[in-house]
């Protein structure tokens, strides 16, 4: 066989079809693609430069404006308000009223977890012949070891269990029943062998989560199996530390020391990315991987975390708490949408049947009934999503926490609670506290703040009319409002019990070798 037939028969054996929405590789050793799926937390709607520099905004996230620039950017796409319940409806695929997770976070001392009888996004995964890892914030849970990744369906995991620590450090602190509480939370597991890492003591956060997801991707060979890596940065939460260097560059347009930090903060996993994506690249893994990027929540707008021009932030049912970032990267997708702006209607709970049938082509069987749905039409072809409807949450305990494990009945409007359906969004009781029109402090514009009638517990908005929410239509359209509500109480008859335990100080480290892990 001569040479050119040689080279016909090599080039026709890598070429890259989608076949019935699975994106195949046809090569000897890797035939699905490896999958990449990072995760910001807490990074706002305009804390992005390709939103922000339209909005007065000085952060700068190169990298992530080129890949999404080169990419699918999700132009309507949302998550929860904060951190444990995206998490888990990522992991899940299923609404947090389903899973009991809907009432705000697993904090240290609670013997809670994504419960195991739910089936994870990486046990489905490893279904699918993949090797799994985890590397970054999991807070899912870690009371007893049958919560942790490694036993959820992840091969490696290196991270920390709680949601929130030191980033050199790696210390938390918390209070329970008037006892003071810290110890180190920063652990390599490996299957069933749980490890406190030590060895990272002192050193920042986003420079270790990077360097591992590169040896990972470095030690690749190409008989090995795909790879699924979660990559959920401890960036952007608070604490607010960063290395001097990163925030250099943004002194003389952010004065604020706290924004100022963000801007580092921001600055450093956006680098991180770059070298994730030179890693790929240097490998030869690159034209093989789909990377999906996505943050959990809005920006605490309390620490100067920006979210405008949308309204409200973390914590809140309004578009700055849910609305989110994100965006698709490969070069695996058609050319005909790199470089678009999707508008179909994406939520977090999508990605699990997305990921698991369309682009691992796994199979859906053995879980609970999902809430998400697969979009990956909707991101390759540009059709229409299957989602209709979002309910964004259900919290009857959300201002008070009094009765916790009787569920209120029936549903009436004083219930915090949110819902989408089609063009309309439905708001009940207090959407949160956050709820004004925060613009970035370096901009100079006015932030703005709504009267809030005393006793209003119903607001309705047009949300493609209408996207940061700025009038309120629910006088004008009763029958809508009637509609949705009718909506809430049925998903309300749906909701499982709450799962809110009363905290446990046997969680301390003091009794576990000064280190938080499992306790029971």
């Amino acid at each position: 066989m001569d040479s050119r037939a040689v080279l016909t028969l090599f080039v026709l054996s890598s070429i890259l079809l989608f076949k019935d929405n699975v994106c195949v590789a046809y090569k000897k050793t890797v035939t699905q693609p490896h999958v990449l799926f990072i995760l910001a937390d807490d990074l706002g709607f305009n804390d992005v430069s390709y939103n922000g520099r339209n909005h007065g905004s000085a952060m700068k996230t190169p990298t992530i404006d080129k890949l999404a620039a080169e990419g699918v950017t999700l132009g309507n796409y949302y998550v929860q308000p904060i951190c444990t319940p995206t998490r888990s409806q990522l992991m899940s695929g299923r609404y947090q009223i389903h899973t009991g997770l809907y009432h705000a976070i697993i904090w240290p001392d609670l013997p809670s977890c994504l419960p195991l009888e739910e089936i994870t996004l990486a046990q489905k995964m490893k279904e699918s012949g993949y090797a799994t890892h985890m590397i970054g914030k999991w807070h899912l849970g870690f009371y007893k070891k049958e919560c942790l990744p490694t036993y959820r369906g992840f091969d490696t995991y290196l991270g920390y269990y709680l949601g929130s620590e030191g980033y050199f450090n790696h210390n938390r602190s918390d209070s329970v029943e008037g006892i003071k509480m810290n110890g180190y939370d920063f652990h390599r597991d490996v299957g069933e062998n749980l490890t406190p890492a030590w060895e990272y003591n002192g050193q920042y956060s986003t420079f270790v989560f990077t360097q591992e997801a590169q040896n990972i991707l470095r030690q690749h060979k190409p008989t090995d199996k795909p790879i699924f890596m979660y990559l959920p940065y401890q960036a952007v939460h608070g604490p607010m530390e960063v290395p001097e260097q990163y925030t250099e560059p943004f002194k003389d347009k952010i004065k604020d020391k706290t924004r100022l930090n963000l801007a580092g903060m921001v600055s450093c996993m956006d680098e991180g990315i770059a070298n994730i994506t030179k890693t790929l690249k240097e490998t030869g893994l690159y034209d093989n991987t789909i990377m999906i990027f996505s943050t959990d929540n809005g920006g605490p707008t309390i620490l100067h975390y920006n979210n405008w021009p949308l309204r409200g932030a973390k914590g809140t049912l309004w578009e700055g708490g849910v609305h989110g970032v994100g965006f698709v990267h490969s070069p695996l997708l058609p050319a005909q949408v790199q470089g678009t702006v999707n508008k179909a209607f994406i939520h977090v709970s999508d990605w699990f049947p997305t990921i698991v049938q369309s682009i691992a082509g796994g199979q859906l069987n053995g879980t609970k009934p999902l809430d998400g749905f697969d979009v990956w039409d909707s991101i390759i072809k540009g059709t229409s999503s299957p989602r209709k409807e979002l309910l964004h949450n259900i919290d009857p305990y959300f201002v008070k926490v009094t009765n916790i494990t009787q569920l209120p009945s029936p549903f009436t409007p004083d219930i915090h609670a949110a819902l989408r359906v089609g063009d309309w969004k439905i708001l009940t009781g207090n959407p949160g506290v956050y709820n004004g029109w925060i613009p970035p402090l370096e901009s100079g514009i006015v932030p703005i703040q709504p009267v809030m009638p005393e006793g209003k517990n119903i607001w309705l908005f047009n949300i493609t009319a209408d996207p940061d929410e700025k009038y309120d239509v629910a006088y004008k359209n009763p029958s809508v409002v009637k509609m949705m509500l009718a909506k809430l109480a049925e998903y309300y008859n749906t909701t499982v019990p709450v799962l809110w335990p009363d905290p446990d100080p046997n969680c301390d480290p003091a009794n576990h070798g000064g280190v938080w892990g499992p306790w029971m």
